[in-house]
Parts: C-alpha cells; structure tokens; sequence
C-alpha cells in the first residue's frame, strides 16, 4: 500500500492503459508509478466503441501491478460522462458499468487500488454513497479512492472524511469553478480531521501545489504526453522552465543508451519506422524529465 512508509507525494503517470507506452515510461523512464483506465476494457460490453490502440490490452493492469510500487485504476466514468462519449446515464447503465469494473478486477487479478464510480453529478450524492458501499463489498481485496466533489457539500466532506481511508480532491473540477485556490486548503482541512487519511490529487502536476501539499500520498498527470500532442514537452529543473524539442541532446543520448530497447519495445506491437522509433524516444525522455522535475518539486519518486 502506499500508506506505507510514505515520505511524499507521488506522481502517477497516468494513460498507460497501452502496453507500449507502459513499458516505455517503467523500463526506461524507470517511474515507480502509474495509473490507467479500466474504460478500453469494457466499454464495447456497452455498445460503446473506444479508440483503442493494438498494445491496449487486459494484462497491462497486471504488468504495472507488478512493476510498480503503486498502480491505480481509474473507473473510466468521467470519459462516460463528459469525454468523447459523454451521453445520458442512468442507474442502470451505471451499475452494469460498476459491476463489469468489479468483474474486470478479478478476471485479470488485478489487486492494486481502484477508484470508485463517483456519480454524484448524475445520480446524486445518496446514490453514489450506494455504489461506494456496495463497491466496498465487491472487492474487498482491492483499496479504494472515494473521490469528494461539490455535490458533495461540507457534510458530505466530513462523512467521506470519517469513511475512507484515501480520498481524491479533483484539481481540475475545482479549477473550472474558479475554485482552485482553496485546494491546500481543503486538502489541509482533511489531513487536520483525519491524520491517518491518503489523499490523492486528480489531474494535478502543478509546481506549486505539489510542494507545498507533499504530505499528500499520490497525484496524477498525463503531461508526459505532451511530446506526442504537440512535438515538445516543457519541464521545470527547479531554477527555470525548459523545453525539450527535438533538437535536444538528451533525446541523441536517450537512444544512444535505450535505443536497441526501445526498438524491441515498439517491436513488439509495430513496424518499427523511424517517425515511430522517434516519438517513442520522446516518451521515453519526456518521463525522465519529468520524473526529475516531480522529484525537485515534490520530493522522492522511488
């Protein structure tokens, strides 16, 4: 569990639901933490068509259980409600949906921590405390993160505080409601009202609030991605920001170093082509860089 011994916050590198993309960031990036989403894996039991890559497959949950010191799997309801295939959800849909995630967790073995199915904003605050406590039930073999959001109110806060023993603060939810700047305080109010308590950081990688909420246990961030959407990847070394283009000679010592890997990594699902060998390579400096950068801001990513 990462309660135990924990020093520090760490920063999950999440979106390695893709075998590739996974082995790149923990044998070469060499991260210790990771998290993925259970969606690919059992949208289309739902009609639901994902865009799923040819290395996103079931034993990704358990190549990361095993390599890393803590891996979460994210309960994939937020892509089903605001994603790409946002659409109405009822009750229905969302216990089929909770009970294919349980059925999912143990078909794979997969014991590391879940998310719960946090559908507050659809279902309502009650509902979603009878998916919690059912979820609780299903794996009892597997933590869990019950996550707070708005609807939840200060009541609501002090009843999830008494229940969990790791609980999740959306940054990025309270970024849209021009909230963000209660974040260390709210996170404070749940470490003063229960010490013993794991929070987690959803979606959150900022300088700022990652040293200044290290007694926090985990975030997570997808920022390592960057290098694919846009062609380069910005990164703090403590004293200024960067930007790690192609041109940068840390890429040409990366694949001097990794280059036959990375090659048998990519080989494994693809042509290796150069334009591929190449993005991958970005991948795998973009974690390294970045690994540094959480480690300088947030302490300790071993």
């Amino acid at each position: 569990m990462i309660v135990d011994n924990q020093e520090n916050i760490k920063v999950h590198f999440a979106g390695l639901e893709n075998q590739d993309f996974a082995m790149v960031l923990t044998e070469i990036s060499q991260i210790k933490y990771g998290l993925f989403t259970v969606f690919p894996f059992i949208a289309e039991k739902f009609g639901i068509k994902p865009l799923k890559m040819k290395a996103c497959i079931p034993q990704s949950a358990l190549y990361l259980q095993n390599a890393h010191r803590h891996t979460i799997m994210d309960s994939g309801l937020f892509t089903l409600m605001f994603g790409a295939h946002a659409g109405k959800r009822d009750e229905k849909f969302v216990t089929q949906w909770m009970q294919e995630i349980v059925n999912f967790t143990n078909e794979v073995g997969y014991k590391g921590t879940v998310v719960e199915v946090d559908c507050q904003k659809i279902l309502g605050v009650e509902k979603a405390w009878q998916y919690r406590e059912r979820m609780k039930e299903l794996l009892p073999n597997n933590r869990q993160i019950n996550v707070f959001h708005k609807e939840d109110g200060q009541k609501g806060l002090d009843r999830l505080i008494e229940f969990a023993d790791y609980i999740a603060v959306s940054v990025p939810e309270l970024r849209a409601l021009g909230q963000k700047q209660y974040t260390e305080r709210l996170v404070h109010y749940i470490k003063n009202k229960k010490p013993s308590i794991d929070i987690h950081l959803l979606g959150c990688t900022e300088n700022k609030l990652l040293h200044n909420l290290k007694f926090c246990s985990s975030a997570d961030s997808t920022s390592w991605q960057q290098v694919g959407r846009y062609g380069h990847l910005k990164y703090n070394n403590g004293k200024k920001t960067f930007s790690a283009k192609n041109s940068d000679i840390s890429l040409v010592q990366l694949k001097s170093r990794y280059g036959e890997k990375l090659q048998q990594i990519v080989e494994m699902y693809y042509e290796c082509t150069d334009k591929r060998y190449d993005m991958y390579s970005k991948y795998a400096l973009a974690g390294q860089l970045l690994k540094h950068q959480y480690r300088i801001q947030a302490g300790s990513q071993n």
